[in-house]
């Protein structure tokens, strides 16, 4: 994904930072606890098609509990 764009989108719900989560090739919204799908490079934004992340569940700024 081109840096520059990441630099222009934001989430739809909060209009704040989004996190690249390149191996799971999604956007990732910590604020509004979404994650936006990338597909074939292009970032879908649509709040309907986003995964709501789970509170217990790891994500791109939190360290797996051992």
């Amino acid at each position: 994904m081109d840096p520059k764009l990441l630099d222009v989108l934001v989430c739809p719900v909060t209009k704040g930072k989004l996190v690249l989560d390149r191996d799971a090739a999604e956007l990732i919204s910590v604020q509004a606890k979404l994650a936006f799908p990338i597909r074939d490079g292009i970032p879908c934004m649509l709040v309907s098609e986003a995964r709501s992340l789970d509170a217990h569940a790891p994500g791109p700024t939190d360290t797996p509990k051992e």
